[in-house]
This record gives structure tokens, sequence and C-alpha cells, in this order.
């Protein structure tokens, strides 16, 4: 639906103000005759209603009621028109009213006091002209049915006096409706107009939020989601993810990190934490926003695409990389080989004692450090340098644990390949995928060591969305949830030894295929660390 498809009245409608008058009088229809009927037969004694032609008075009752009854059909189907279904109406009113006046002993019984609110209603209805023309012709008939009764000897000529004061009262309720009902009338316009811009407000607004870049939504203080766009939805959880439906069952992970962010009573920050989307292709990085002043209200939550600012930033990143690995290359390797090759001479020497040789070997392990620290960076580097190629993957991981085993010399029973489905191509450059895999498969080994499970390798598609992924897992001791959100980070070892730029750097080569390298915990124990490659939908012909 477009923004603008209410933005005009539809002016074949009909007004509600015209048929809500007319209901209104309708209830008067059938009120009246009950209340009349009520009094004729409880004040039986001292009878002043129909006490003339009582006969009359409850024939004609019976038939006013009648006619409201069958008046609701044409009310409730808007047939025909407003100004039809206020005069017609009328003309009975009129006739009825002054039959039962008539019946009462004229004028005097005060039954056409009851006039007053139907002529008024209608005045508020019809063109001001027609009012007046109505107005007149009740008083005609008014003053023509004091003339009868006056000729029978019902009443005396002095009720001409009161027919006429009626009339002239009619007059006036009729001058005082047509002005009234020209202000209800616009206010009613002005009150269907304001709906009508709030209407398309609203719809603009949900349009605006269901087509925005961002991915939105929001979370009341019960976790539910109240307003989620389809860019959201789509990370989260495919299209099952609508407002009314429980935040934790859509993405547990961002329903603890939404709730560690409401703990913090004072200087709420975003935790840093991240949310990996449902296809497994995206990290995601939340922000929360409190919509309240106090308390636990709803929260603005917006959805940051990591991979779309690592895309931004990428190539100015590449350029700061490779001026700070040519300044390594040339300031730091040249320093450090030298300083290494003076170790190796000076431990050769016959006259050091074993401390002085226990000093020359923290010399050389340490230089060995650098050299690989600098290696890695240097492969940072190069990474802009991308030869993507189909890759079968069957057949090249089945050659990779092969050289994996072969080079480590590994037993047959430490890494384990489940067999891979035939048929899955990846689009990625072979060196790049060698090399991270070879980081994970080795950090699998050193932090899986002693466990009786081998590091298992295996690959597939997401159900969902059909992109294909490898993944390696160990039965280690795991990672500390306290360190997961930084195992990424460059130069961070958690202490287990290592430069600290083996996973930063996969990731970083994953990024440059289009791929994404993630980690969760492994159940029963362990880590698995999954490369999401690229959608296939993206590069096939």
């Amino acid at each position: 639906m477009t923004p603008n498809a209410t933005s005009r009245p539809d002016t074949t409608a009909p007004a509600e103000l015209p048929w809500r008058v007319i209901g209104l009088l309708n209830v008067f229809r059938l009120l009246v005759p009950m209340v009349l009927i009520l009094v004729f037969f409880f004040n039986a004694p001292d009878r002043s209603l129909g006490r003339t032609y009582p006969g009359m008075f409850l024939g004609v009752s019976v038939a006013y009621f009648t006619f409201g009854l069958v008046s609701i059909q044409a009310i409730q189907r808007r047939w025909p028109s407003a100004e039809w279904m206020a005069l017609f109406p009328l003309a009975v009113d009129a006739i009825a009213i002054t039959m039962l006046i008539h019946a009462s002993g004229g004028v005097t019984s005060g039954l056409a006091t009851l006039l007053f609110l139907p002529v008024g209603a209608t005045a508020a209805i019809v063109r001001p002209r027609v009012a007046l023309l109505a107005t007149a012709v009740i008083t005609l008939v008014l003053l023509f049915e004091t003339a009868v009764s006056t000729l029978v000897g019902v009443t005396s000529s002095a009720d001409f006096l009161v027919a006429g004061l009626t009339g002239a009262t009619l007059f006036a309720v009729t001058l005082l409706a047509v002005p009234l009902a020209s202000r209800l009338r616009a206010s009613e316009a002005l009150v269907q107009q304001r709906d009508i811009d709030l209407a398309n407000l609203n719809e603009l607004n949900q349009f605006i939020v269901q087509h925005l870049r961002e991915s939105i939504l929001v979370v009341d203080e019960a976790n539910r989601i109240r307003l989620i766009n389809d860019t959201a939805a789509r990370l989260l959880a495919g299209q099952e993810a609508r407002a009314g439906a429980v935040l934790g069952e859509v993405s547990p992970r961002l329903m603890y990190l939404l709730e560690a962010w409401r703990r913090q009573t004072h200087d709420r920050r975003d935790s840093g934490g991240e949310v990996v989307s449902v296809d497994g292709g995206t990290v995601i990085r939340p922000h929360f926003v409190s919509l309240s002043e106090r308390g636990a209200g709803p929260v603005l939550v917006f959805l940051e695409d990591t991979s779309v600012v690592s895309e931004r930033v990428q190539q100015s990143k590449l350029a700061a990389l490779g001026r700070l690995s040519a300044s390594i290359a040339h300031e730091i390797r040249n320093p450090v080989g030298a300083m290494s090759h003076a170790g190796q001479l000076l431990s050769e020497s016959p006259s050091l004692t074993a401390d002085d040789r226990q000093l020359t070997d923290i010399i050389a392990k340490n230089a060995v450090r650098v050299s690989q620290i600098i290696e890695n960076v240097l492969q940072l580097s190069r990474r802009d340098a991308t030869r993507q190629e189909r890759v079968e993957l069957a057949s090249w991981v089945a050659g990779f644990v092969a050289e994996f085993r072969a080079t480590l010399q590994l037993d047959e029973n430490a890494i384990a390949l489940e067999p891979v489905p035939e048929g899955i191509e990846v689009h990625f450059d072979p060196s790049h995928l060698h090399q991270v895999l070879w980081n994970l498969g080795d950090n699998a080994l050193k932090h899986g060591a002693g466990a009786r499970s081998p590091v298992l390798l295996r690959a597939g598609r997401i159900a969902s969305t059909g992109r294909p992924y490898l993944e390696v897992a160990d039965r280690g001791s795991g990672i500390e949830p306290v360190h997961a959100e930084r195992i990424f980070e460059p130069f961070f070892t958690n202490g287990t030894g290592g430069t600290g730029l083996g996973l930063f750097i996969s990731r970083e080569l994953c990024q440059t295929n289009g791929a994404l390298l993630a980690y969760e915990p492994r159940t029963g124990g362990g880590s698995i660390f999954r490369i999401v490659f690229a959608d296939p939908q993206r590069w096939q012909a």
C-alpha cells in the first residue's frame, strides 16, 4: 500500500453525522410510544392522555412504535439517502404526534413538545430552506388540528394561542439548529480530515520504517517485539519475527544482551556484544536506546550490520597496513635478524655458563616470536591480493586433511572428517582458505590436547539460506564467555601463548573473500569455529 492511499476522503461514502442523528431519532420513536402506553395504562383512573379517543391513542402509539422498528433496517442499510430518511420520518412524526394530541384533547395536553426534538434534529441534517418549509407545514398541521378540535367542541378558541406559540417555538428551534448544524458539519469534516491525516502519517511512518536500510525493532518492558522492519526480521529470524513475538524466542543472544544493558543502572552503554544472523553469514552489533524516562520501559534497538561497516573501512585499513608492514619489513626485521644471528653465534661460544645459555635461548625464542608477528602482519597487508576461484569443497577439504596430517605427523584419530556432500562449491582464494583452516586446525589441536574426541571437520549448507559452511570443532576446555567477545581482536591471547594474531588474520581473510568466521561454544564442551561462505546466489552466473 502506498503512503497516499488514504490521502483523499471518499466523497461517495455517506457522512456519519447525519446517520448518527437519524439513528438517535429512531431510538426516540421507539421510546416515546412505549412511555405513552405505560402512562396510559398506569394512570387509568385519572387519565389525561388519550381521554378523548382512547382507541385512537393506543392504535397510533402501536403504529408509531412499529414504524420505528421498520426504520431500523433502512438505517442500517443507509437507504435511501440521509435527507430522505430525515424528512419522511419527520412527516410520520408530525402526523402521529398530531393524532395523539387530538386523541388527548388538543394542544393543551402538552404532547406538542414531542415535536421539538424531531424538528431540531431534522434541521441539522437537511438544507435550511427545506427545514423551514417542514416547520411551517408542521405548524399549519397543528393549527388545523386545533381548528378541528374547536369545531367538534373538544377545545375552545383559546387553544389557537397555544398552537401559535408552539409553532413559533418550532421555528425558533429550527433557526437555532441550522447554524449549530453547520458548525457540527464543519467540525465533523475537520475531524475526518484529521483522521485521514493521522492515517496517512501512520502509514507513511510504517512505510519509512519498513523500507529503511537500517534494521530496527522496538521491544516493550515484557520483552515482546512491538515493531520490527523487514530488514531486522530477515537478520534475526527470516520472516518469522513479527510484532507480538517474544524476543527470547526470536533471538536468545539479543535477549541476553538487552537484559545485560538494562541491568546497567547508570551511564548505560552498549555491551559491545555481537549477534550472528539467522543465516550465519552476518555479524550484528546491537545498539539500545530507552524510550522511557524511568524504569524498564520500551527500548529501541538498532541492529548494525558489521560487514557493511567493514567494507567501508577496508580500503583505508589496507592502505594503512601496507604502510605499516613496509616499515616493519625495513625497520624491524633487519635488527631482529641481526640480534637473532648474534645470539646464535653467542650460544656457540664454549665459554658460556649454563645461565648464559639459558639467556641465549630466551633471546632466540623471542626473536622467532617477533619474526612470526612480522610475518603475520605482512600476510595481513597482502590480503587485498585476492584471487578467488570456484572451489569444490568435498575434494579440497579431503586434500587439506591429508596434507595437515602428513605435515604435522598426526595420528589418523587426531583429526576426523565427516563426509562432505558432493556438489558444494564456494568462491574463495584457495591460499587464503588454506591459511584460515590451518590456523583453526592448529588452534584446535593445541587447545584440545588431551581430549578423547578428535578434532572434527564438517561441511554442508545452512538449511534456511543454502549458504555453504565449513566448521572446525574440538572437545577442549572451550573459551570463557567473558573472553568470547575478544578472541578475534589482534594480539589477544587469553594467557595461552602465541601472537594473538591467528584468529584476527583468519577473520580478516574470510571477510576479504565475502565470508564470515564465527565462534560458538560446542554442546557438551569445546569450541566450534564456523566459516560461512558467500551466498552462492550472488555469484552464480
